[in-house]
């Protein structure tokens, strides 16, 4: 029940990234940037960056609802568990918050361990509250989903022409998100390699729904 004590586990600070990814992805592939302007290039870096500054502020506000709920719920599960009729109940309650791979290897002696340290919990300690560390994962959020949108559309700074400007800004979107998934795939026991090449897949899925939506 305890919350880890890291501010990002790996796997969100790659779902942030690959978030500000489709992000601006779906800015610069829908402009027709092929045939614009600088004056219209412009204008669309600003709308991809302002774009990307609000979607991080946002997610990091959910970033921080998600771990008031999670300690909330945290709170409630202490609550049946303490008030529970018998330890047979109270390690019904704890069988049930355990991951599902995990329940089937605890037995009653391992209960009623955990039952028994968690009576020892302060009270103080239970009541859902932020602290300064989610303060900082909501900030790490909002910064991965800003950061995200600056390999993509440096292209379109650095370069005058737009055509090639797009197409570096393609290649780089598409080496991003193999390097995402492949990272994933390491924290998570999958294949690095297959599983950067199906993120690339999903990424340019995702992006395409996006325009097709009108997003």
């Amino acid at each position: 029940m305890r919350l880890p004590d890291r501010v990002l586990a790996p796997s969100e600070r790659i779902a942030e990234i690959l978030f500000g990814l489709i992000m601006v992805l779906t800015f610069t592939c829908a402009t027709g940037v092929v045939s614009a302007d600088r004056i219209v290039i412009r204008t669309m870096l600003i709308a991809a960056l302002g774009c990307n500054v609000a979607w991080g502020i946002i997610d990091g506000g959910m970033y921080l609802l998600a771990c008031l709920a999670e300690r909330g719920r945290n709170a409630v599960l202490m609550r049946q568990v303490r008030g529970a009729p018998d330890h047979n109940s109270a390690h019904g309650v704890i069988a049930d918050a355990l991951p599902p791979l995990f329940t089937s290897y605890f037995e009653r002696p391992q209960l009623e361990l955990i039952r028994e340290g968690l009576n020892r919990v302060p009270d103080s300690e239970i009541r859902p509250r932020l602290t300064a560390r989610d303060l900082m994962g909501a900030m790490s959020v909002c910064i991965l989903v800003i950061l995200s949108t600056f390999p993509v559309v440096i292209p379109f700074i650095v370069f005058e022409d737009a055509q090639f400007a797009l197409r570096t800004s393609n290649a780089i979107a598409i080496i991003s998100l193999f390097f995402c998934g492949f990272m994933f795939a390491r924290y998570a026991g999958l294949r690095p390699w297959l599983t950067g090449f199906i993120m690339v897949i999903v990424g340019a899925a995702m992006v395409g729904i996006a325009i097709a939506l009108g997003g």
